[in-house]
């Protein structure tokens, strides 16, 4: 193996020129030695500690804060009223021991089908068109109204108006009837003067020539006879349907009432007297007449229901408002506390005005000057805090704690104390 030459490493230009001359014969290539690095867990292990290094500096100095909950002594404030809620005025007034109801109002209208009891007597008279022909003259003959037509069978039916049978005509020697079509009824109702095809004579001719020149022929069957009982609508009847649908109306009226009064909706925001309302019927009648001939008929009812309902806020207001203005001067509500009973004294659901009678009562503590607290506080350890502040008039139990962990003395800044009140 023939050994290589090592030369020194020569500028640009010198190589160049050493080339030309010839004096390089033989160019080594020398490769750049690469640095060290350091490993990518050395560098993690680095920067988490100066994380946590600067995450501990901010903690020292922006984030020690102090918590502190006092327990004051508390008693309790009981008190009773009468108050009047009343539909006429706009806002509650404390001083006056009056604030405002609302009126509370639901519809409900019923329509029901009622059977018929009463019976009637139903007549009909047949009805049905002759053929009446003139076979007596070339003269016409007038008919009075209510002229008999008998039929073969005996059955008579009578024209309702006067008629006028035209007078036949001779053709060839032979005289052809003169005819007109006229409308009969049956002389009595029934179902029997339903009768076929027939023959019919004038009895008011009888005697005469003209008994047998003059006559009728049916070529359709009488009709509309008729004779049976019917389904009618008596006084009783409707008298027994008002009566059923009033309180049936009524009683409906009133649970739609109550059922709205206790929806989401109207309890969670107001008081009302579930039991005390007004019901009225504001509209009955039916829709049938006495004597109307029908199986069944419709009556109509519509019924009204109202009481009067105060909002809950207004009556918390004004139980804490009386008790806060009968209360110590510098004393505190605790409105968590606050507990209202009521009666009803007087409702008047015409004038929408009632009475309550009240009684209430909540705790109330004496109010504690929190800033003067905190600047007594500031700077002080945990132990001097604690003692500090049993030590304070009023005040049952304390709990103090400084965060972070570490910090030894409450901040020297007010708005990192922070104090609760605690009512047990």
């Amino acid at each position: 193996m023939p050994n290589k030459k090592v030369i020194d490493i020569l500028p640009p230009k010198e190589l160049a020129i050493s080339l030309k001359k010839g004096i390089l014969k033989e160019v080594v290539q020398v490769k750049e030695i690469p640095r060290k690095k350091i490993g990518k867990g050395k560098k993690g292990l680095i920067f988490s500690l100066f994380f946590l290094i600067l995450l501990g500096a901010v903690c020292y100095f922006t984030l020690p804060k102090a918590e502190i909950d006092l327990w004051p002594e508390t008693e309790i404030s009981s008190l009773e009223a009468t108050l009047t809620i009343n539909k006429e005025i706009k806002e509650a007034d404390v001083s006056a021991k009056v604030i405002p109801a609302q009126i509370f109002q639901k519809e409900k209208t019923l329509i029901e089908a009622f059977p018929s009891s009463g019976k009637v007597l139903k007549e009909e008279k047949a009805k049905g068109i002759l053929t009446v022909y003139n076979a007596y003259s070339t003269s016409p003959q007038v008919l009075v109204a209510t002229t008999r037509f008998v039929s073969a069978d005996g059955k008579v039916f009578r024209t309702p108006v006067m008629v006028t049978i035209p007078g036949g005509k001779y053709e060839g020697g032979e005289l052809i009837p003169g005819e007109i079509n006229i409308e009969v009824v049956a002389d009595q109702a029934g179902p029997e003067y339903n009768i076929g095809r027939s023959i019919f004579s004038i009895p008011g001719f009888a005697g005469t020539d003209k008994y047998t020149k003059f006559y009728g022929r049916s070529f359709d069957a009488m009709t509309g006879g008729l004779r049976e009982e019917k389904a009618a609508v008596t006084k009783d009847d409707l008298s027994k349907a008002e009566d059923s649908l009033t309180k049936q109306a009524q009683k409906e009226c009133q649970d739609l009432l109550k059922s709205e009064l206790q929806t989401e909706a109207i309890s969670s925001k107001f008081d009302y007297f579930l039991d005390e309302f007004k019901t009225e019927i504001i509209e009955k009648f039916s829709l049938a007449t006495v004597g109307e001939e029908t199986e069944e008929f419709k009556f109509q009812t519509k019924a009204t229901c109202q009481t009067l309902i105060f909002q809950k806020e207004d009556l918390h207001n004004f139980a804490k408002e009386s008790i806060i203005q009968q209360s110590p001067q510098g004393y505190k509500l605790y409105e968590k506390s606050l507990k209202i009973d009521y009666s009803p004294q007087t409702i008047n659901l015409d004038s929408g005005i009632a009475t309550l009678s009240l009684s209430f009562s909540a705790k109330i503590y004496s109010e504690i000057d929190e800033n003067n607290l905190k600047s007594a506080l500031s700077e002080k350890s945990l132990l001097e805090a604690k003692l500090f502040l049993e030590n304070q008039p009023k005040v049952t139990k304390v709990n103090v704690k400084f965060w972070p962990f570490w910090v030894s003395k409450a901040p020297e800044d007010f708005n990192k104390i922070k104090i609760e009140i605690r009512i047990d």
